[in-house]
């Protein structure tokens, strides 16, 4: 860490359009090629008013077999499930921040992204769908280590490991200290290039179930007074945490300073942009030597995600020659 750390650079972030240029789910999905890769998709067809095939998105179901289409004809992946209830993930968005943080490596290693099992990656809050090792090793080669407070949810993200045969590239280890993000989970002899994190955004439950009911009214389904079953699920750690998305990434800069000799890049994904300020004036506070703020989209959707470095350009560098 520099002895005089100067002020983070805060490059100004341009909203994003559309997919990552590399992002492979550009255009409408090929449906005649998902359904050779899962069959089951089948069942979950429906014709679009304009007359195109798709699914419908408000159907939890559905969304799991598009998933695991998905999963089997772009990335190799054979074999995925959750358990019911558990958050069902969007597959080009959360490659999209996989993208966003190779491009971030690659700034640094000369416009090159670094692939192999030499890069890792910690993955905070795996969850049972262990979305991001399955598509990182598959796009990039890299190693991650997952770790979630959810012994359950471990549990179904270890079966999804072992039946792609990834063990040697994927580990996950169980967070038993509640409220601690990387202390109980980082090793003394780690070191990680990338750390990734989906924060939960909500701050209590009634609040997850009114942005449930949202979503699924934007997607045409059927509003209840009661908490629906949302296409993309989640349990209450996945949804919510006392204070919400704020006080969930104030933690997590608060904790990486600790670390940050053993974290080339830290990274979230910010979901509310009303967070950005006063994420970027804790991460001040903490003595970042670099943040970036890098925008998403997905159709209309925008998100981006926050990363930051304890270490100095040239440090960076040096990281890479060790």
């Amino acid at each position: 860490m520099p002895s005089t750390p100067r002020p983070p650079r805060r490059p100004p972030a341009a909203a994003a359009t559309a997919l990552h240029p590399r992002n492979r789910h550009q255009g409408r999905y090929d449906m005649a090629r998902l359904l050779a890769a899962n069959p089951a998709l089948q069942a979950h067809l429906i014709r679009t008013p304009a007359g195109s095939q798709s699914i419908d998105f408000s159907d939890p179901q559905a969304v799991r077999e598009l998933n695991r289409a998905l999963l089997a004809s772009d990335y190799g992946i054979g074999h995925w499930d959750i358990p019911h209830g558990y958050l069902c993930p969007p597959v080009p968005g959360r490659v999209d921040y996989l993208h966003g943080l190779a491009d971030l490596l690659a700034d640094d290693a000369g416009g090159v992204i670094p692939r192999g099992p030499a890069v890792r990656v910690l993955d905070i809050g795996v969850g049972a769908n262990c979305i991001y090792p399955l598509l990182g090793q598959a796009e990039y080669g890299w190693s991650f280590v997952g770790s979630d407070i959810d012994a359950d949810a471990l549990q179904s993200a270890s079966a999804n490991v072992r039946a792609n045969r990834l063990e040697v590239l994927i580990e996950l280890r169980l967070q038993s200290a509640r409220g601690s993000l990387f202390s109980g989970v980082v090793q003394a002899d780690d070191r990680f290039h990338l750390t990734l994190c989906n924060p939960p955004f909500h701050a209590s439950a009634k609040e997850a179930a009114q942005g449930s009911r949202r979503k699924r009214r934007n997607l045409g389904g059927a509003t209840t007074t009661k908490a629906p079953a949302l296409n993309f699920g989640g349990q209450a750690n996945e949804l919510w945490c006392t204070g919400g998305e704020a006080s969930f990434l104030r933690r997590m800069v608060k904790e990486s300073v600790a670390i940050g000799p053993q974290v080339l890049w830290f990274s979230s994904l910010v979901a509310k942009r009303e967070h950005l300020p006063d994420l970027h004036k804790q991460l001040a506070k903490a003595g970042a030597a670099e943040v970036r703020e890098v925008a998403m989209a997905q159709g209309s959707k925008q998100s981006r995600f926050v990363a930051w470095s304890f270490h100095s350009a040239a440090a960076r560098k040096a990281w890479r020659q060790d």
